[in-house]
This record gives structure tokens, C-alpha cells and sequence, in this order.
């Protein structure tokens, strides 16, 4: 069901810093930051020739993703991201397998415009899953 990785998401307590890293001492071609306030972040994309990285940086504090900071000041891995050819179809055979997804379970636009679902961590061997659709 689940296709190539997407993207692995790093929450970051420092933008900049974290942009001047995979830019400076990685060689990484890296994005211009684009504020997403639906979601309450801002957000930088690593290009990778397989994959992305996504750095995540929460705007206000009601962003999911500075709770995530809260919990873990240094910042860290926070999702992974499948792609997937249906996203419907995908989101009923995880409901069928007992996995949990996550808020409404309605699929909302993601970073990159397209539709995503998020499956509960604790479901997923601790780790939060987004899938989306290609």
C-alpha cells in the first residue's frame, strides 16, 4: 500500500541554524522558508535525490508542534511521510487493521497541497505516520 518516502519531518528549536547546517555543512539544497498557519508552522524543505526533509519550526503557541518542543527542547524526528496512490482507500485498510488516524480523520492539504492522513504513533511502533496522497 505505501509507496516511495516523501519526507521525514525534524522539528527545530532554530531555523536559521538548522537551515545553516544541511546548507553549509551538508551541501543540501534547501528551500525558502513559507509560513503554514492552517497547520502553525513554518516550514523549510531539504532536497534529497530520494526524499525530502522537512524542518518545522512552530509559529504561536498553539501549533501541535510546539508542544513537541515543549516535551523535547532540542528539537527531533516527528513525522514520517509515505506516499500513497489512493489516500481513501489507504485510510480504510488502516482503519481495518485497527490503526488510529488521527483529528477527524477527514484528510486535510499537507505542506505540499496535496491530501494527507495522520496515523497514531502509538500504533506505528512510536512513530507518527503521515501519508499522502500522489
Amino acid at each position: 500500500m505505501i509507496g516511495n518516502l516523501n519526507h521525514i519531518a525534524i522539528v527545530v528549536a532554530d531555523l536559521d541554524k538548522a537551515i545553516a547546517v544541511y546548507r553549509d555543512a551538508l551541501g543540501a539544497k534547501v528551500s525558502v522558508p513559507v509560513d503554514l498557519p492552517e497547520h502553525g508552522v513554518r516550514v523549510v524543505f531539504i532536497e534529497l535525490i530520494n526524499a525530502k526533509i522537512e524542518l518545522l519550526l512552530p509559529i504561536g503557541m498553539d501549533s501541535p508542534i510546539a508542544k513537541f518542543l515543549e516535551h523535547n527542547p532540542d528539537g527531533g524526528m516527528h513525522h514520517i511521510c509515505y506516499e500513497v496512490e489512493d489516500l481513501i482507500d489507504a485510510k480504510k485498510k488502516c482503519i481495518s487493521q485497527g490503526l488510529r488516524v488521527l483529528g477527524s480523520g477527514e484528510p486535510k492539504i499537507g505542506a505540499h497541497g496535496k491530501p494527507v492522513i495522520f496515523l497514531h504513533p502509538k500504533d506505528l511502533c512510536g512513530t507518527l505516520i503521515e501519508l499522502e496522497q500522489v
